[in-house]
């Protein structure tokens, strides 16, 4: 029998398919890590962590015994009524007014009186969005939505029956378990994952090689704005939030590029915009049980010198100008951190990742574990420390495993340690079955760095087991391995395929156990007229078999693989959930300094005070809170959330002269100090 069959399905004509009713689920967990995209390159780690049963309680009615005919009349006809209210209440959903706190009736249609907006619903709601177009919120797991225009900051939804509501019910690391995607592509473009964006302007007048952000920026020239704006509103909207959580998942990670906030000297990049359509993201979050793991994906001068870092080519965290750009970071992840800790938005963003994918390799682990140590004394000054001051900082493994993190700013208030392990790039051409159960191995270690260390988050991941698919591994003749037009035509698998795909996919899931799918979403190619890199997409997964409808499914997919000493029980140590001083021990003060004493490529010593940097002398910008026409007193915040922090950003000298900090590896030191 063929390895493939025939099957005419593309992914924009595939609606997602009702979710199962919820299954009980007991058995063990487990967790992450490897590298990802535009690049080869790699390693990985694990997890372990326990699902309780949910208990579904049913409803039971009792009778009480015939007393006189006419109390039995008075009584039958009460119970007409209140059948008839209830046959009302399950046609006419959309009638009905729940708030979150009870309900209140709306005005019947047949008197001609307007009828108000219902605030939250359930299943088979329906959702007018802000763009005109409606659609039919369904949710078999138990979630509800919940969305007051006139009081944006109440408690919102609750993604499924066994996710806590937004703003109502904490989160509880150890005993909740985060099952999320990325929305890769959305707010920092990937030309893997959003083809068409691209190949408008892969050909353009100007001659101009599109490659990344930064390069497809400069092709769009004029069109910029509308360009990104249109992609901004139409690549990700309200829809996939309420369908993640009809997906079974809780959480998001959402890329963002420096962008956000600013673009200095001659970045090309569009200012602004995608913070507004964060902005959404919150509000939409919030409504449907969502929560947030804000990750800054770009950094200047790029950390990895990828595509996804907004700039291919050099990486300019380390050379001449890795201070300044480090420096310059520092100020956007206090930006930022103020912003997502006030009271309004908190409850909805409960991680900020400091940095995506930092090229380890390349920057040095002195310089690495200085930024890190910088940037997490730069977060809690503004913060303070203990449960609910600020995020949980994200830090990222740099796919050089959990094991030697452990002790790393030991004392410190809640690190997460963030792994990305990906089969795609280990250049394993084994069979499916084989590749199903090697993720499992990653299970071991996060459970062990969970122990020592503390969160250990699996923030990427695919059922992708090579690297085929239309520029993944950024615009070019792609793969050179030979089977890939038949992993591309996913259209064409058939259903051992799929049951195997589906095997690597729950393995990997287990494994990490808190973990986020690359990517939500893969848009069609205009060339191809379809979707490519389709083991990266979890909607088209979801639509096709080969990603489960129920995430739960996973638990304990590889508890054979552990040993009863290699179980993580959910106790993580106290510094890790806000509960310890939140004090780092003075041995890792004093040996993360920063700057650092020595920077890849080879400065060191005196070399070192010649390094142009920045100075704190700037006005630190303040990014703006989302607008509510219908509730404008409603107070949104002033996007800072602690006043008594009142340290200056950090910009250019006056006067000095700077090389190109995007490409500044190997230039001159400047003849005059910029310090």
């Amino acid at each position: 029998m063929s390895l493939y069959q025939n099957v005419s399905t593309r992914p924009e004509d595939l609606e997602l398919s009702p979710s199962p009713q919820p299954q009980d689920a007991d058995s063990e967990h487990l967790i992450e890590t490897t590298p990802y995209r535009d690049r080869p390159e790699g390693f990985s780690a694990p997890y372990k962590d326990e699902e309780s049963k949910e208990h579904l309680s049913s409803q039971k009615f009792s009778r009480t015994p015939n007393v006189q005919s006419s109390r039995t009349r008075k009584i039958i006809a009460i119970f007409l009524i209140v059948l008839v209210a209830i046959a009302i209440a399950i046609t006419v959903p959309a009638v009905v007014v729940t708030t979150r706190h009870g309900s209140t009736s709306a005005k019947s249609e047949s008197s001609g009186s307007s009828t108000q907006a219902p605030t939250s619903g359930v299943s088979g709601s329906v959702i007018d969005m802000e763009d005109g177009t409606k659609f039919t919120y369904t949710n078999n797991f138990g979630g509800d939505w919940a969305a007051d225009p006139t009081q944006p900051f109440l408690p919102g939804g609750k993604a499924q029956s066994w996710s806590p509501r937004i703003g109502a019910e904490e989160w509880t690391w150890g005993k909740d378990v985060a099952r999320g995607v990325n929305l890769g592509g959305w707010l920092v473009t990937e030309p893997f994952i959003v083809p068409s964006l691209y190949e408008k302007y892969v050909n353009n007048s100007q001659n101009i090689t599109v490659q990344d952000e930064w390069t497809l920026s400069l092709a769009m020239g004029s069109n910029l704005a509308s360009e990104m704006e249109n992609h901004y509103k139409t690549f990700i909207t309200e829809q996939d939030f309420a369908e993640i959580a009809a997906a079974g998942l809780n959480w998001v990670r959402i890329p963002i590029g420096f962008w956000a906030i600013e673009a200095i000297n001659d970045e090309p990049f569009l200012v602004g915009t995608s913070w507004t359509y964060f902005l959404k993201a919150i509000q939409w979050a919030r409504k449907y049980g969502i929560r947030i793991y804000l990750d800054l994906h770009a950094l200047p001068g790029s950390q990895n010198g990828w595509n996804h870092s907004g700039k291919s080519g050099s990486v300019n965290l380390n050379g001449v100008m890795g201070i300044a750009n480090a420096q310059r970071t520092l100020t956007y992840l206090r930006i930022l951190v103020e912003f997502i800790s006030q009271d309004q938005y908190r409850d909805v963003v409960p991680i900020l990742g400091i940095v995506n994918e930092i090229l380890w390799g390349t920057i040095g682990q002195t310089s690495v574990q200085s930024f890190y140590y910088a940037a997490y004394e730069t977060i809690r000054q503004s913060t303070g420390t203990g449960s609910g001051a600020g995020p949980y900082i994200a830090l990222h493994e740099g796919f050089q495993g959990p094991a030697i993190w452990e002790g790393f700013l030991s004392g410190a208030d809640r690190l997460a340690l963030d792994q990305h392990p990906y089969l795609a790039f280990m250049g394993d051409k084994s069979p499916i079955d084989a590749q199903a159960i090697k993720p499992c191995a990653w299970a071991i270690a996060t459970n062990q760095s969970s122990k020592a260390f503390g969160l250990t988050l699996g923030g990427e991941f695919s059922t992708a087991i090579n690297d085929c698919g239309l520029w993944l591994n950024g615009i070019g003749p792609g793969s050179s391995d030979p089977d890939c037009p038949i992993w591309d035509d996913w259209a064409s698998y058939n259903t051992s395929t799929v049951a195997g795909l589906k095997q690597i996919t729950l393995a990997t899931m287990d494994a990490l156990q808190n973990f986020f799918f690359w990517t939500w979403k893969i848009g069609n190619s205009t060339v191809l007229g379809t979707s490519s890199n389709p083991l990266w997409h979890y909607r088209l997964g979801l639509q096709q078999g080969w990603v489960p409808s129920d995430p739960r499914e996973a638990i304990g997919h590889c508890a054979s693989v552990l040993s009863s000493s290699q179980i993580f029980d959910g106790n993580y140590p106290m510094t890790a959930t806000g509960a310890g001083a939140g004090t780092v021990a003075p041995d890792q003060i004093s040996s993360h300094a920063f700057p650092p004493p020595s920077l890849s490529p080879s400065f060191t010593g005196t070399q070192m005070t010649l390094l142009p940097t920045y100075t704190a002398t700037g006005a630190v910008k303040t990014l703006p809170a989302p607008t509510f026409t219908a509730a404008p007193s409603a107070s949104v915040g002033t996007g800072w959330n602690n006043s008594a922090d009142t340290s200056s950003a950090y910009v250019p000298v006056t006067g000095c002269s700077y090389p190109d900090s995007w490409d500044a590896v190997n230039a001159s030191l400047p003849t005059t100090t910029c310090a």
